[in-house]
């Protein structure tokens, strides 16, 4: 696993040869006081120590030994154990010394991750006044990855887990804190939360570099990165830094300019953040992901088809935890509504994403009806992460509750109309928000030219749609836009999940960098 790569470390010790002075017996930083163990499963403890050192973890009349291979690492797992929110005790021994973690909890661990949208803070959000003054969680415990963007897996990281409390978690995840909450007040079980989101954050940042290269589909997109990296240079980067110095100490004249910052260490890079902030936690055991990404790869959507499901992918094969529950975010509703049906960059993610749902327990939040034409950070994170729970709740936790938006199934041209199917819809059936027809749908016949349509909703799961200039119709969008003005929900008020019947090539189909 990626865990065990520390040449850093290896090298230090190799440095030092035989005079090398024995090291204390350390953790991972992932563990420390005030942390929530998952519930119910094997969970990996792990650190350093001198090579061949014994150590013993024990916690809750439990005791596990092994031995710290050559470069000095050890591992253990320990039994399963029920939820607890009594606190517990930690401690890792070896020769030297004993390492105590206190207040301990046992319960259920998300990992809160993606791009801004999910690093966006509590304190920033709608009503988030009042959910700071009401966060009097003790049971619910915080901890959030430093941005370290590097292309050298790190083994470690500076962060420690803090407990719930007003003070705490104003700059904690808005969507990671009020989807935890919600588990915590359903299951009433202790919640652990590790925010490691990272705004403007690419998704191939996130896959391990071996994984990229043993794909051909992204060779252009590594060499292109390679090239930039290799003809920048400390020099420029330095030259950069100064200008904009310069450009302060004279009062800011002329157009406004950002601090430069270093690319080749940045959240664009692949592989950076998975060495960077995934990687010294990969291993710890949680029961799954919520994730909020995709703005950044809207230009290269196409490629996220395989992207994402790379991504995924390669974190459940390094964390051996299975097919861990994943859910993310569809990109919500953003920049100015078009008069006009036209081709769009973020429908075609949203298809992508929408068609990442094809790996096992996975789940995607539809929120095409809860963002800001004027922002690209939704202040109601509130719906975000109730649709987000929801997933769980059903798919985790055994409630009987309907999670999933309603999704096109097939069409069937009737004359000059088109029948629509689709499933996941509750017992009472589609219906239009504010008025009475469904709007959001638009008709093409074979010169793939697309208008509006006229839709009617029949019965429980069906819609007709038709124009009356479109004799001989061959396809259909539904809220195919960056910013749609789209209707069609369930009766849980779970809208429609945006999508097209035809599979013609869109306008990121050849970006691949």
């Amino acid at each position: 696993m990626q865990l065990l790569k520390t040449p850093l470390f290896l090298a230090s010790i190799l440095a030092l040869g035989s005079s090398a002075l024995k090291a204390d017996v350390t953790l991972s930083n992932i563990f420390g006081d005030h942390m929530v163990l998952q519930r119910e499963q094997a969970n990996p403890v792990w650190g350093k120590a001198d090579a061949g050192e014994q150590v013993t973890v024990s916690i809750g009349g439990q005791s596990h030994q092994t031995t710290a291979n050559k470069h000095g690492l050890w591992r253990v797992k320990l039994d399963p154990m029920e939820a607890n929110d009594q606190p517990q005790l930690l401690q890792v021994s070896g020769r030297k010394n004993q390492v105590s973690i206190e207040d301990v909890l046992v319960g259920e661990v998300w990992v809160c991750s993606g791009q801004s949208n999910m690093q966006w803070p509590l304190t920033n959000t709608y009503n988030g006044a009042v959910e700071i003054a009401t966060a009097n969680h003790p049971q619910i415990r915080l901890i959030s990855v430093p941005q370290v963007g590097t292309q050298e897996p790190q083994d470690n990281f500076n962060g420690a887990w803090s407990v719930c409390s007003p003070e705490s978690v104003g700059n904690f995840s808005a969507v990671g804190y009020l989807f935890g909450s919600r588990i915590h007040s359903a299951l009433g079980v202790p919640v652990g939360l590790i925010d490691n989101a990272w705004g403007g954050s690419a998704a191939e940042a996130w896959v391990p570099r071996d994984a990229l290269e043993a794909d051909g589909g992204y060779a252009a997109l590594l060499n292109s990165w390679d090239t930039k990296v290799a003809a920048y240079t400390d020099e420029m980067h330095a030259a950069k830094v100064a200008e904009y110095k310069a450009w302060l100490e004279a009062g800011k004249p002329g157009k406004a300019k950002r601090s430069p910052r270093d690319f080749r260490a940045g959240q664009h890079r692949p592989a950076n953040l998975f060495n960077g902030v995934l990687n010294p936690t990969i291993g710890y055991g949680m029961r799954g992901v919520i994730w909020y990404q995709g703005e950044s790869n809207a230009g290269r959507a196409t490629q996220y088809r395989d992207l994402f499901p790379l991504m995924i992918s390669s974190w459940r094969d390094l964390w051996q935890q299975g097919d861990f529950p994943f859910y993310w975010v569809q990109l919500a509703d953003y920049l100015a509504e078009a008069s006009e049906p036209s081709d769009s960059a973020w429908a075609e993610l949203r298809e992508a994403q929408t068609m990442t749902l094809a790996l096992p327990n996975t789940g995607q939040a539809v929120i095409i009806d809860a963002g800001e034409g004027r922002d690209i950070h939704p202040r109601d994170k509130t719906t975000v992460a109730n649709r987000l729970v929801r997933l769980a709740l059903a798919n985790d936790y055994g409630y009987s509750i309907d999670a999933l938006s309603p999704r096109y199934v097939s069409m069937q041209v009737k004359d000059s109309a088109i029948a629509l199917t689709f499933d996941h819809v509750s017992g009472q059936g589609l219906c239009s928000f504010d008025i009475k027809q469904p709007i959001g749908f638009t008709i093409a016949g074979a010169d793939k030219v697309f208008v509006q349509a006229d839709a009617k909703i029949i019965g429980k799961n069906k819609v007709h749609v038709s124009n009356a200039n479109v004799s001989n119709p061959v396809a259909v969008r539904y809220a195919w836009a960056n910013n749609p003005k789209a209707n069609l929900q369930d009766r849980n008020g779970l809208p429609v999940t945006p999508f097209r019947t035809d599979d013609w090539p869109g306008i990121t189909a050849n970006a691949v960098k």
